[in-house]
């Protein structure tokens, strides 16, 4: 029977002219290396290498046998190197950056999905330095940052949406909003209990801005709590009002811990982007992360 060590072991002779130095390149003793031999040898039924005082000289037959294999064997250690990367890339660890108010409803995708990642916190503009200075491999930013060093696709958009918790009774708000009475939403919105992840409120200028067309809310923020996912959860258990990402409040509305209050047609879609060095050697696993993410940010 054939075995493919005796013929890689007879390659690495053939070039290295030398037992020990093949022994060196195959990380095998150099008996093994004399054991191969002589069983290629036996099998094939030729002496394929001459000793001389310094290493060995390849005999005719082995020239033969050398023409005859090696472009066969270098297609099968091409073959046999692939499928060695492609099964390190699938277990290697990865390192994602993002913000820690996306991290509840986008990180557990990626976790279900992958054996090893290492997550950082950071917002748009650290997260891009990060990958740019290729301190981690992915970002998931909300923010276009492309340079030459640097990759970014669009995996989705999400946007900006206003939730209550369960037991505020919204009819009069509804009422108004299918009137477009938009002095009477404000009025009833500022005379609510406010939640927000953040004592600058950015969700909520931002909402403020294109739906009232004002740059400062008049409401004061009762309770900030810097996880929007964890403000989100004691919002659920109290009363109050907040804006919020249409990603974090997916599962509590679903479950029915919160309510949507309203989610307006001029609040434009922000885009989300994964974000990755352009020669990382990683371009499975960003396609693979796309894929994933795109599931997500239907």
């Amino acid at each position: 029977m054939v075995n493919l060590e005796w013929y890689r072991t007879f390659k690495s002779v053939y070039k290295n002219g030398n037992f020990s130095l093949a022994a060196k390149e195959l990380f095998i003793s150099q008996p093994a290396v004399s054991q191969q031999i002589s069983m290629l040898e036996a099998h094939v039924g030729y002496k394929l290498f001459n000793r001389k005082s310094k290493g060995v000289e390849p005999t005719e037959y082995a020239k033969l046998l050398n023409n005859l294999i090696i472009e066969a064997l270098d297609r099968l250690e091409n073959v046999e190197n692939g499928f060695r990367s492609k099964a390190f890339d699938a277990n290697r660890l990865i390192t994602v950056g993002i913000s820690k108010h996306l991290f509840s409803s986008i990180g557990s995708f990626l976790i279900a999905k992958f054996d090893y990642i290492d997550f950082s916190f950071c917002e748009n503009n650290s997260l891009f330095e990060l990958v740019n200075t290729k301190k981690i491999d992915f970002a998931i930013v909300t923010k276009m940052i492309e340079t030459f060093d640097t990759v970014q696709k669009e995996i989705g958009k999400i946007k900006q949406i206003v939730v209550a918790s369960s037991n505020i009774d919204a009819t009069p708000l509804q009422a108004y909003i299918q009137k477009e009475d938009s002095v009477a939403i404000e009025n009833w919105l500022n005379e609510q209990k406010w939640y927000s992840h953040d004592s600058g409120i950015p969700h909520i200028k931002l909402f403020w801005l294109h739906v009232f067309n004002k740059k400062r809310p008049s409401m004061v923020s009762n309770y900030i709590i810097p996880s929007e996912y964890e403000m989100l959860e004691m919002l659920s258990r109290n009363t109050g009002v907040a804006v919020t990402w249409d990603i974090n409040a997916k599962s509590f509305l679903q479950s029915g811990k919160l309510q949507l209050l309203w989610e307006s047609d001029r609040m434009p879609d922000t885009e989300v982007y994964l974000l990755s060095g352009k020669h990382s050697g990683f371009n499975t696993v960003a396609q693979e992360i796309e894929e994933e993410l795109k599931k997500v940010l239907v």
